[in-house]
């Protein structure tokens, strides 16, 4: 659990917008967008993206767990709200390398906890070797393949903003 880790905090307060365009440069931001558009050209369902750099000492000193905060996140960014009730927010946590998936109750009824942990610990995986793009873009299509299994191509409605969220 990153969040329980010694010295968390300094790599919060270190960790700023700069560390996310080496990361993510706009170019593989270009990508993940271009990567989301085609998976949900493949099913009904809607993929939002969303990197946070870190979080303030002050929560980070009073333990807020990734997870609570990508929760947070999905709320803020209205994930919940599609019609189909399928969205899913793919939250990395810079600072962490942590990667949490929250979905809508419409597709997680469908997937499961398992499926979705499969898929943060394999995007994590990349992210602890540096490989953020390539991470990203497996992470978006291992959750269009669910998606896709759950929620066949509907009207070709797109609901949520398809360009990556850098918060």
């Amino acid at each position: 659990m990153p969040w329980r880790k010694p010295m968390r905090w300094w790599r919060h307060a270190v960790t700023d917008r700069g560390h996310v365009a080496r990361a993510l440069p706009p170019a593989a931001l270009d990508r993940i967008e271009q990567a989301i558009a085609a998976a949900e050209a493949r099913h009904a369902g809607q993929i939002v993206f969303a990197i946070e750099p870190a979080l303030p000492v002050g929560r980070v000193l009073a333990k807020l767990a990734p997870r609570e905060r990508a929760l947070e996140i999905f709320g803020l960014l209205r994930v919940w709200d599609t019609e189909d009730n399928n969205g899913v927010l793919v939250y990395l946590l810079l600072a962490d390398r942590d990667v949490e998936i929250v979905a809508d109750r419409g597709i997680h009824r469908h997937v499961g906890d398992a499926a979705w942990q499969d898929v943060c610990a394999r995007m994590e995986a990349a992210f602890r070797d540096g490989r953020y793009e390539e991470g990203a873009l497996a992470g978006v299509e291992a959750i269009s393949d669910l998606l896709a299994r759950a929620f066949p191509r509907g009207d070709g409605s797109n609901e949520l903003p398809n360009r990556p969220v850098v918060i």
